[in-house]
């Protein structure tokens, strides 16, 4: 019995030392380390910055947790022009897990600065025609995917909403910057529809705000200026705080019904606004992002389109003397008194 007795104790030994080491390398029996994805956030402008916001906020709902598993690096470019290209090779140079890049401009250069890598970029607000950004909807190929900006179709329906509220109006003015892709594209879709309305586009292109208050200073000292309506076309210049602001003066003095781009717009004295919502937009980007984190391929991932929001500024349409048409009202998702 004694002999059993030292036999069986000899064999404790080994076997706990076993049970420790497995403990130790498997960290703590069970307890493995949490991947912490890191993500580079690009916004081209201040109006869009909640795009980012939204993009956050879904990512928290599927288990995302800012400071535990995953970081953002959110950069703002506001008036910087080259901003996006240097940005985007920040990230790359960084070895970020993830681009999220929007609108248009900054996708297009996260796409660039990322080719060749295993950085994939998801991007939001951003026009997918006439230009690179996706092989198709289905199928964006690359290692990129995202949440596209209906401009062409949206822009064709704000004309149509313009001469719903202003049918008097004839001479619709487009003032807008030629070197933003979205606005060529949305002004294709422009040329034919307004033969059916009667209205006749007055066009012109500018690259700054310099320029843009150069050519409204030019209309202004016009006996006539020319112009009925101002639409307010898919792209960037015109829906900054100054160059919108300089577009408001002009319209204010002389007034002159504004169709607005973005809720900054609508909000800010434009007539309406019809496009998608930022933060829903940021929404649905996340999980896009989602996806990819589990081994889904960007580029095999449909791009999404977003909804787009009816928005009526009833006060500035009132005090232009306007009205606004039964149909117009119980289409509007938000009516701004």
């Amino acid at each position: 019995m004694c002999i059993s007795k030292k036999v069986s104790f000899r064999w404790q030994i080994p076997l706990i030392t076993m049970l420790v080491m497995f403990c130790v390398f498997w960290s703590g029996c069970g307890k493995k380390t949490q991947k912490v994805y890191r993500v580079g956030i690009v916004s081209g402008a201040e109006p869009f910055a909640d795009i980012a916001d939204g993009f956050k906020a879904k990512m928290t709902e599927l288990g995302y947790i800012e400071g535990k598993n995953i970081v953002y690096d959110f950069q703002k470019l506001n008036a910087d022009p080259f901003g996006e290209k240097r940005v985007a090779k920040k990230f790359v140079a960084d070895k970020v897990d993830l681009i999220f890049a929007f609108p248009t401009e900054p996708a297009l250069a996260a796409k660039a600065a990322a080719k060749g890598t295993n950085i994939p970029v998801v991007f939001a607000l951003a026009g997918i025609e006439g230009n690179n950004l996706v092989e198709s909807i289905s199928k964006p190929g690359g290692n990129i995917t995202g949440v596209r900006y209906p401009g062409l179709e949206d822009t064709v329906k704000r004309l149509e909403i313009l001469h719903e509220l202003v049918p008097n109006a004839k001479r619709v003015y487009l003032i807008y910057d030629p070197n933003y892709p979205n606005a060529l594209m949305a002004l294709g879709g422009l040329r034919p529809a307004v033969s059916s309305l009667g209205i006749t586009l007055v066009e012109d292109s500018v690259n700054n705000v310099e320029e843009l208050q150069a050519a409204l200073q030019r209309r202004a000292e016009l006996d006539d200026i020319g112009i009925d309506a101002i639409l307010i076309m898919p792209e960037i210049l015109t829906q900054t705080p100054d160059g919108f602001g300089a577009i408001l003066k002009f319209a204010n003095e002389r007034k002159v019904p504004i169709g607005g781009g973005l809720v900054y717009t609508v909000k800010h004295g434009a007539m309406f606004s019809l496009v998608p919502d930022n933060v829903e937009m940021g929404n649905m980007a996340a999980p896009l992002a989602d996806k990819i984190f589990k081994g889904t391929p960007a580029g095999s991932i449909m791009v999404v389109t977003p909804p787009s929001h009816l928005r009526l500024n009833y006060k500035v349409i009132q005090e232009l003397g306007l009205a606004v048409p039964g149909g117009l009202l119980s289409r509007a998702d938000e009516i701004i008194r």
